[in-house]
């Protein structure tokens, strides 16, 4: 009797025993299961990638003139206004002219009187009663008398003012009555004629980029005018000096008061506005096209690990299971990561796999699970 219960009770506890087991395995697995819906399962996608160098500039045309006087003068007359469409020769405005008409008349009578005279001497030389030198004279008078003439019509003709280019008329002209100076160091601009079918921007980029720029890469770049649109530009031209202007080329660095400052250099981007949406002086919040790979196979940068043999991801297996997965790696955009080698467009990878370790560890799948960018991959 005594051996028959020893025998029930061993096997109780065998049946005890694989229960316990049993249940502990169930656990385990239902807590990966619950790890598995809490990590992050992403899909392996191609994208567009691209490295971007961030800059800000302004809204220019690509071509103006500004208009100004070749001689003093008050003006007379504006012939245009703002936002006029004008052609190459068209009269746009005038200078007073009358003490110059004045000139003219003079220098007119002058004319006359000088080539009566030396008509005169022609006649008078030729039958010997005056000398070659008295004629050579009279021919020098009459010359200098159309000279002067030549000055003062010349002197009316820049009184009146013509457009250089065509274009449109950008911003308000000087009124009638002021007063246009000339000269080369601060003359009067009378108005500003730009060709807004061609702008460009010029940007501001930072020493430290600087090196990645190059002529012919793409932009785009967005202004506070229209929120949400992007237009498109291209770089045309990488200026080789600071835009401090504190580089002295007669020495072999910048000043010591400037060592600390922050370099930048001007790119020139041609502007693509098809619409003519975009006005001159507006700023431009630009990103240029570093590096950029289209339609790559990529993956979110939070499930890509690295160990002594490179970087590795965890890949979500048909049956539900994580296997190792090593890969290479390309550029890194925000928050991708170019992948070269080792995956395949719709593979599933566990974003946060950490937390499957730790459930196995501890059976609580929030132990130690790294999550912090989830919310942002979203």
């Amino acid at each position: 009797m005594k051996k028959k219960i020893g025998i029930i009770a061993a096997v109780a506890v065998v049946l005890v025993a694989i229960g316990y087991f049993a249940y502990g395995a169930y656990e385990n697995k239902q807590a990966e299961e619950r790890a598995a819906k809490r990590a992050n399962i992403t899909t392996v996608e191609r994208r567009d990638l691209k490295v971007l160098v961030q800059a800000t500039g302004t809204i220019a045309p690509a071509q103006y003139v500004d208009v100004a006087p070749k001689k003093t003068g008050r003006i007379t007359a504006i012939l245009v206004k703002e936002n006029d469409t004008v052609k190459k020769g068209q009269l746009v405005a005038t200078l007073d002219s009358e003490d110059l008409e004045t000139k003219r008349e003079k220098a007119e009578i002058e004319v006359r009187d000088k080539a009566a005279k030396y008509e005169r001497m022609k006649r008078l030389y030729s039958i010997g009663a005056k000398s070659a030198e008295e004629l050579e004279t009279a021919l020098f008078n009459y010359d200098t008398a159309k000279t002067t003439l030549a000055t003062a019509q010349a002197d009316i003709n820049d009184t009146l003012i013509y457009a250089s280019m065509d274009g449109t008329v950008v911003g308000e002209p000087q009124t009638v009555g002021a007063m246009a100076t000339q000269g080369t160091n601060n003359p009067t601009v009378i108005m500003r004629i730009a060709d807004l079918s061609k702008k460009e921007i010029m940007a501001k980029v930072d020493e430290s980029d600087i090196g990645a720029i190059k002529v012919g890469q793409d932009a785009e770049f967005t202004v506070d005018a229209y929120p949400g649109e992007t237009f498109r530009a291209t770089v045309k031209k990488i200026s080789q000096s600071d835009t401090s202007t504190s580089w002295n080329i007669k020495s072999s660095s910048s000043s010591s008061s400037n060592s600390a400052s922050v370099i930048y250099y001007y790119v020139t981007l041609d502007v693509d506005d098809p619409e003519k949406k975009l006005f001159p002086a507006m700023t431009a919040r630009v990103d240029i096209v570093k590096d950029k790979r289209m339609n790559a196979l990529s993956v979110p940068i939070t499930a890509v690990k690295a160990d002594k043999d490179g970087a590795f991801v965890m890949l979500r297996t048909s049956d539900g299971k994580t296997e190792k997965r090593q890969i290479k790696t390309g550029i890194t955009v925000d928050e991708y990561v170019e992948v070269l080698e080792g995956l395949e467009e719709g593979d599933k990878l566990v974003s946060t796999y950490t937390a499957l370790a730790a459930t196995k560890a501890t059976g609580d799948p929030r132990s130690n699970a790294k999550v912090t960018r989830k919310e942002k991959e979203k």
